[in-house]
């Protein structure tokens, strides 16, 4: 499988060159595009319960696409949101991926929920994380552009919960309060996640909980879909 991320990192878009035989799966709705020579088939990977698990506790969909490449083909992919796209390799290891983070992936990787801790469900970011364990390549896509850290062992490096993509398994992960509550209501930061190595971790530059802060006042009350009206700089924007 050959891998070429284009646009990146604002709108990116990942094009998958198969080999005949090769199989790539991927997020439903991840797919843009795909050559003749494709077959796909949907399933719940690793069976309904599982897959009912990842829908309701990962934020991801129930099911998965899987792309096998009759001939020589050629399949193009982008997330949900504007933003970046990274290629990871993992050999035999594990890696925690935010919810909405996870785009594609080949090879033997399985696709599982983990606890992210009691706290983390304040955050409004979810308290759960994907947890993806075993060999092959990893698509994972992030909202703005992603920024990869390394942390020694024992280093620790604080991030707002928003904006925390994907780590390493070594990575401890601990989610505390950015001080004292008044700072933590007052600040604007809400909720921080403690990340201390060894090991590496992905941030992303923007966050889709902030966006979705910023955007609530701006809508219009009423149910009424129809009427309602963005106003942005005086501009209206709407149907």
């Amino acid at each position: 499988m050959k891998t070429e991320i284009f646009y990146a990192p604002s709108y990116s878009l990942a094009v998958v060159s198969l080999a005949p035989g090769e199989v790539i799966q991927a997020e439903s709705g991840a797919m843009v595009s795909m050559t003749e020579g494709v077959d796909m088939q949907t399933s719940s990977k690793g069976g309904l319960l599982k897959g009912l698990k990842r829908a309701a506790l990962g934020g991801e969909s129930m099911f998965i696409n899987t792309f096998t490449a009759q001939r020589e083909a050629q399949i193009t992919m982008a997330p949900a949101f504007p933003g970046d796209v990274r290629q990871m390799r993992l050999e035999h290891e594990t890696m925690y991926v935010q919810s909405g983070s996870y785009m594609a992936s080949t090879g033997d990787i399985d696709i599982d929920t983990k606890w992210g801790g009691a706290k983390t469900f304040f955050s409004g970011e979810g308290f759960f994380l994907l947890k993806l364990t075993g060999t092959g390549d990893l698509l994972i896509s992030s909202y703005g552009a992603i920024h990869e850290i390394a942390l020694d062992a024992g280093q620790k490096m604080i991030v707002d919960t928003g904006h925390v993509v994907a780590f390493g398994e070594k990575v401890g992960y601990e989610v505390h309060k950015v001080g004292g509550w008044k700072q933590t209501i007052l600040s604007g930061e809400g909720l921080v996640v403690h990340l201390t190595g060894p090991g590496r971790a992905l941030l992303q530059t923007r966050s889709a909980h902030a966006l979705a802060g910023w955007l609530a006042p701006l809508l219009p009350a009423g149910s009424d879909s129809a009427s309602k009206r963005l106003k942005i700089g005086g501009f209206s924007l709407g149907d």
